[in-house]
């Protein structure tokens, strides 16, 4: 199981949310990139990074600091926060990251996802956001009437190739994974899924590694201290 450790930039600083709340910010550090460093010294190979601002203001808006991750680390990075175009989408993986994840548009413009599968494949992430099931948009502002699972089944079939799958209430709680969520959507969809939201501690990582998901991603948990990135990549990853 791949770990990404996560980076969420908002006003140019590395910070958490508690699910999902604009209101609710705690920062971690005002380099981006120096973190970025830093999870690449401990081990990690694959970085998730999230434009808060630009999932808010819908466009990118951190491209100049997500820029500077990629220049000056050799991870694997892939991006998620406000692309809802194809020039937004063009312009973060002309950055040369690896993937970019879609969110709000995999629900609201169905034909912008089409176009992004057929221009650039494997490379388009969706990323599933569910509140109680149902499928958020809009920088988690907004709860749709769709589960996610019947979405993940659906976009299954249009070609999207990798998800992830956040549990809103779990994000940045440090209360554990939502594993009976990651079996529904396990059993909605066979393609890889990468799990995100409620990682508190090691046991947690090795419990979402025994469900065999792709990737875990940690966000709060390594900043905390509650979980040591390089101890959980050498047991895990």
């Amino acid at each position: 199981m791949i770990i990404l450790p996560a980076i969420d930039i908002k006003d140019g600083l590395c910070v958490r949310l508690y699910q999902g709340d604009y209101g609710k910010v705690t920062t971690y550090g005002a380099d981006p990139a120096g973190v970025a460093l830093r999870w690449q010294n401990a081990g990690a190979s694959w970085l998730h990074v999230v434009d808060l601002d630009g999932a808010a203001q819908g466009k990118p808006v951190n491209t100049e600091l997500i820029a500077r991750i990629r220049k000056e680390t050799r991870l694997h990075i892939q991006v998620g926060g406000g692309m809802r175009s194809p020039e937004h989408i063009a312009q973060i993986l002309d950055l040369g990251v690896d993937r970019v994840i879609l969110g709000t548009v995999a629900l609201t413009d169905r034909a912008l996802l089409e176009d992004a599968l057929a221009r650039w494949g494997e490379r388009i992430v969706v990323g599933l956001d569910a509140r109680n099931g149902l499928v958020a948009i809009a920088g988690w502002h907004k709860t749709s009437k769709i589960q996610a699972t019947t979405l993940a089944a659906e976009l299954s079939e249009l070609g999207v190739q990798r998800f992830v799958y956040t549990d809103i209430a779990r994000d940045g709680a440090l209360t554990g994974p939502n594993l009976p969520a990651l079996v529904e959507m396990q059993k909605a969809t066979t393609r890889p899924l990468i799990a995100s939201g409620g990682v508190s501690s090691l046991a947690d990582l090795h419990a979402l590694a025994a469900l065999k998901v792709e990737g875990a991603i940690v966000g709060k948990a390594i900043y905390t201290g509650n979980v040591d990135l390089a101890t959980a990549l050498h047991e895990i990853a």
